[in-house]
Protein backbone atom coordinates (compact mmCIF):
# COMPACT_ATOMS: atom_id res chain seq x y z
CA UNK A 1 0.00 0.00 0.00
CA UNK A 2 1.38 3.41 -1.07
CA UNK A 3 1.76 6.30 1.84
CA UNK A 4 -1.33 8.25 -0.25
CA UNK A 5 -3.59 5.21 0.63
CA UNK A 6 -2.51 4.55 3.70
CA UNK A 7 -3.36 8.01 5.04
CA UNK A 8 -6.80 8.08 3.06
CA UNK A 9 -7.77 4.80 5.10
CA UNK A 10 -6.13 6.98 8.61
CA UNK A 11 -8.06 9.67 7.72
CA UNK A 12 -11.31 8.01 6.41
CA UNK A 13 -11.88 5.56 9.40
CA UNK A 14 -11.26 7.68 12.31
CA UNK A 15 -9.44 10.54 13.29
CA UNK A 16 -9.64 12.81 10.68
CA UNK A 17 -13.54 12.12 9.78
CA UNK A 18 -14.33 15.24 12.29
CA UNK A 19 -12.27 17.53 10.73
CA UNK A 20 -14.16 17.25 7.02
CA UNK A 21 -16.65 19.79 5.54
CA UNK A 22 -19.30 19.09 3.70
CA UNK A 23 -19.05 18.67 -0.09
CA UNK A 24 -21.96 16.73 -1.63
CA UNK A 25 -24.41 19.87 -2.81
CA UNK A 26 -24.47 21.02 -6.29
CA UNK A 27 -22.73 24.45 -6.56
CA UNK A 28 -26.21 25.96 -6.79
CA UNK A 29 -27.45 24.20 -3.38
CA UNK A 30 -24.20 25.74 -2.11
CA UNK A 31 -24.95 29.63 -3.01
CA UNK A 32 -28.46 29.18 -2.26
CA UNK A 33 -27.49 28.22 1.29
CA UNK A 34 -25.02 31.17 1.39
CA UNK A 35 -27.62 33.38 0.67
CA UNK A 36 -30.03 31.68 3.11
CA UNK A 37 -27.80 31.56 5.92
CA UNK A 38 -26.13 35.13 5.11
CA UNK A 39 -29.50 36.89 5.11
CA UNK A 40 -30.68 35.06 8.00
CA UNK A 41 -27.73 35.30 9.99
CA UNK A 42 -24.83 37.95 8.94
CA UNK A 43 -21.74 36.91 10.23
CA UNK A 44 -22.37 33.14 10.87
CA UNK A 45 -19.81 31.20 11.67
CA UNK A 46 -16.66 33.55 12.63
CA UNK A 47 -17.46 35.48 15.44
CA UNK A 48 -16.27 39.12 15.46
CA UNK A 49 -13.10 38.03 17.91
CA UNK A 50 -12.82 35.10 15.53
CA UNK A 51 -11.64 36.85 12.74
CA UNK A 52 -9.93 39.21 13.68
CA UNK A 53 -7.34 36.24 15.15
CA UNK A 54 -7.60 34.97 11.98
CA UNK A 55 -6.34 38.54 10.10
CA UNK A 56 -3.91 38.90 12.86
CA UNK A 57 -2.59 35.25 11.92
CA UNK A 58 -2.39 35.63 8.26
CA UNK A 59 -0.58 38.95 8.58
CA UNK A 60 2.21 37.30 10.86
CA UNK A 61 5.12 34.76 9.38
CA UNK A 62 6.31 32.34 11.45
CA UNK A 63 8.72 30.02 9.59
CA UNK A 64 11.84 31.41 7.56
CA UNK A 65 12.45 31.62 4.15
CA UNK A 66 14.63 28.62 4.49
CA UNK A 67 12.50 26.63 6.99
CA UNK A 68 9.18 27.30 4.61
CA UNK A 69 11.29 25.80 1.83
CA UNK A 70 12.20 22.48 4.02
CA UNK A 71 8.52 22.33 5.05
CA UNK A 72 7.03 22.44 1.08
CA UNK A 73 9.30 19.70 0.14
CA UNK A 74 8.21 18.01 3.42
CA UNK A 75 4.54 17.97 2.37
CA UNK A 76 5.75 17.14 -1.57
CA UNK A 77 7.18 13.42 -0.36
CA UNK A 78 4.36 12.92 1.97
CA UNK A 79 1.88 13.50 -0.25
CA UNK A 80 3.14 13.82 -3.94
CA UNK A 81 0.30 14.60 -6.91
CA UNK A 82 0.03 11.14 -8.70
CA UNK A 83 -2.57 10.38 -11.59
CA UNK A 84 -5.64 10.71 -9.29
CA UNK A 85 -5.21 14.23 -7.50
CA UNK A 86 -2.75 16.99 -7.11
CA UNK A 87 -1.02 16.66 -4.02
CA UNK A 88 0.40 18.59 -1.04
CA UNK A 89 1.39 21.41 -2.32
CA UNK A 90 -1.60 21.63 -4.83
CA UNK A 91 -3.59 21.72 -2.04
CA UNK A 92 -1.93 24.49 -0.01
CA UNK A 93 -0.81 22.51 2.84
CA UNK A 94 2.66 24.13 3.43
CA UNK A 95 0.23 27.53 4.01
CA UNK A 96 -1.96 25.65 6.30
CA UNK A 97 1.39 24.19 8.45
CA UNK A 98 2.25 27.70 8.72
CA UNK A 99 -1.06 28.77 10.02
CA UNK A 100 -1.17 26.34 12.42
CA UNK A 101 2.08 27.45 13.64
CA UNK A 102 0.84 30.58 15.11
CA UNK A 103 -3.02 28.90 15.49
CA UNK A 104 -1.03 26.43 17.90
CA UNK A 105 2.05 27.87 19.42
CA UNK A 106 2.88 24.86 21.04
CA UNK A 107 3.93 23.50 17.60
CA UNK A 108 6.93 26.56 17.26
CA UNK A 109 9.79 25.16 19.17
CA UNK A 110 9.46 21.71 18.54
CA UNK A 111 9.05 22.30 14.72
CA UNK A 112 11.92 24.77 13.91
CA UNK A 113 13.63 22.30 16.74
CA UNK A 114 13.15 19.24 14.01
CA UNK A 115 13.79 21.68 10.90
CA UNK A 116 17.20 22.42 12.99
CA UNK A 117 17.79 18.33 13.88
CA UNK A 118 16.86 17.45 10.00
CA UNK A 119 19.76 20.31 8.95
CA UNK A 120 22.17 19.08 10.94
CA UNK A 121 21.72 15.20 10.17
CA UNK A 122 22.25 16.03 6.45
CA UNK A 123 25.49 17.73 7.25
CA UNK A 124 26.48 15.44 8.79
CA UNK A 125 25.69 13.08 6.26
CA UNK A 126 25.94 14.50 3.10
CA UNK A 127 27.73 18.18 4.19
CA UNK A 128 24.82 20.30 3.00
CA UNK A 129 21.53 21.20 4.41
CA UNK A 130 18.29 19.07 3.59
CA UNK A 131 17.22 21.81 0.60
CA UNK A 132 20.63 22.19 -1.34
CA UNK A 133 20.63 18.07 -1.08
CA UNK A 134 19.55 15.43 -4.11
CA UNK A 135 16.01 13.58 -4.10
CA UNK A 136 18.16 10.56 -3.53
CA UNK A 137 19.75 11.46 -0.63
CA UNK A 138 16.60 13.41 0.65
CA UNK A 139 14.62 10.03 0.53
CA UNK A 140 17.27 8.48 2.20
CA UNK A 141 17.31 10.60 4.99
CA UNK A 142 13.82 10.56 5.08
CA UNK A 143 13.62 6.67 5.02
CA UNK A 144 15.43 6.82 8.07
CA UNK A 145 12.86 8.72 10.38
CA UNK A 146 9.64 7.27 8.38
CA UNK A 147 8.89 4.21 9.34
CA UNK A 148 9.42 4.18 13.34
CA UNK A 149 9.16 0.20 14.10
CA UNK A 150 12.33 0.38 11.48
CA UNK A 151 14.40 3.47 13.03
CA UNK A 152 17.42 3.42 15.36
CA UNK A 153 17.52 4.78 19.27
CA UNK A 154 19.40 7.88 17.25
CA UNK A 155 16.71 8.57 15.23
CA UNK A 156 14.03 8.81 18.00
CA UNK A 157 13.84 12.99 17.49
CA UNK A 158 13.55 12.59 14.06
CA UNK A 159 10.56 9.82 13.86
CA UNK A 160 9.06 12.15 16.70
CA UNK A 161 9.32 14.95 13.84
CA UNK A 162 8.51 13.44 11.28
CA UNK A 163 5.30 12.12 12.67
CA UNK A 164 3.87 15.64 13.24
CA UNK A 165 4.67 16.86 10.32
CA UNK A 166 3.22 13.61 8.62
CA UNK A 167 0.07 14.40 10.76
CA UNK A 168 0.17 17.93 9.84
CA UNK A 169 0.35 17.36 6.57
CA UNK A 170 -2.70 15.09 6.06
CA UNK A 171 -4.76 17.22 7.99
CA UNK A 172 -3.96 20.03 5.62
CA UNK A 173 -4.35 17.65 2.85
CA UNK A 174 -7.51 15.54 3.51
CA UNK A 175 -9.49 19.00 4.83
CA UNK A 176 -8.92 21.09 1.86
CA UNK A 177 -10.97 20.85 -0.72
CA UNK A 178 -9.10 18.50 -3.35
CA UNK A 179 -8.45 16.28 -0.47
CA UNK A 180 -12.36 15.33 0.17
CA UNK A 181 -13.13 15.26 -3.72
CA UNK A 182 -10.11 12.43 -3.28
CA UNK A 183 -11.71 11.21 -0.51
CA UNK A 184 -15.18 10.80 -2.61
CA UNK A 185 -16.67 12.04 0.97
CA UNK A 186 -20.19 13.47 -0.24
CA UNK A 187 -21.01 14.93 3.31
CA UNK A 188 -24.61 14.96 4.87
CA UNK A 189 -26.93 14.30 2.31
CA UNK A 190 -31.28 14.06 3.01
CA UNK A 191 -32.83 10.87 3.25
CA UNK A 192 -36.02 9.95 1.65
CA UNK A 193 -38.67 7.71 2.46
CA UNK A 194 -40.32 5.80 -0.59
CA UNK A 195 -42.70 4.11 1.58
CA UNK A 196 -43.79 0.54 2.14
CA UNK A 197 -43.08 -0.56 -1.42
CA UNK A 198 -46.45 -1.38 -3.68
CA UNK A 199 -45.58 -5.35 -3.89
CA UNK A 200 -45.52 -5.36 0.21
CA UNK A 201 -49.08 -3.14 0.72
CA UNK A 202 -50.49 -5.73 -1.94
CA UNK A 203 -49.68 -8.58 -0.41
CA UNK A 204 -51.79 -7.34 2.89
CA UNK A 205 -54.40 -5.46 1.08
CA UNK A 206 -53.32 -2.05 1.70
CA UNK A 207 -53.18 0.96 -0.45
CA UNK A 208 -52.08 4.24 0.89
CA UNK A 209 -54.92 6.82 0.82
CA UNK A 210 -54.18 10.62 -1.28
CA UNK A 211 -53.79 12.02 1.83
CA UNK A 212 -50.13 10.27 2.98
CA UNK A 213 -49.51 10.47 -0.56
CA UNK A 214 -49.87 14.10 -0.96
CA UNK A 215 -48.01 14.81 2.30
CA UNK A 216 -45.15 12.54 2.80
CA UNK A 217 -44.33 11.13 -0.15
CA UNK A 218 -44.64 13.26 -3.04
CA UNK A 219 -41.75 12.67 -5.19
CA UNK A 220 -41.88 17.00 -6.47
CA UNK A 221 -41.77 18.13 -2.51
CA UNK A 222 -38.47 16.43 -1.62
CA UNK A 223 -36.18 19.76 -2.35
CA UNK A 224 -38.68 22.36 -2.00
CA UNK A 225 -37.59 24.83 0.70
CA UNK A 226 -39.29 25.21 3.95
CA UNK A 227 -41.52 28.65 4.65
CA UNK A 228 -40.94 29.64 8.29
CA UNK A 229 -43.07 31.56 9.94
CA UNK A 230 -41.99 35.27 10.47
CA UNK A 231 -42.58 35.38 14.17
CA UNK A 232 -40.41 32.53 14.20
CA UNK A 233 -38.07 32.85 16.94
CA UNK A 234 -34.40 31.52 17.20
CA UNK A 235 -32.50 31.21 20.34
Amino acid sequence: MDRREHLKLLLAGGIGAGLFFTTGCSDEDIRESARIVGEAFPGYGRTGYEADHDKRLFSERFFTDDEFGMIKILADIIIPADQESGGALDAGVPDFIEFMMKDHPPFQLVTRGGLMWLNNQCNRRYGKVFTMCSETERMEMIDLIAWPDQATAEMRYGVRFFNRMRDLTATGYFTSQMGVDYLGYEGNRPGFWDGVPEEVLEKHGLKYDEKTMVECIREDDRYRIADWDDQMNIL
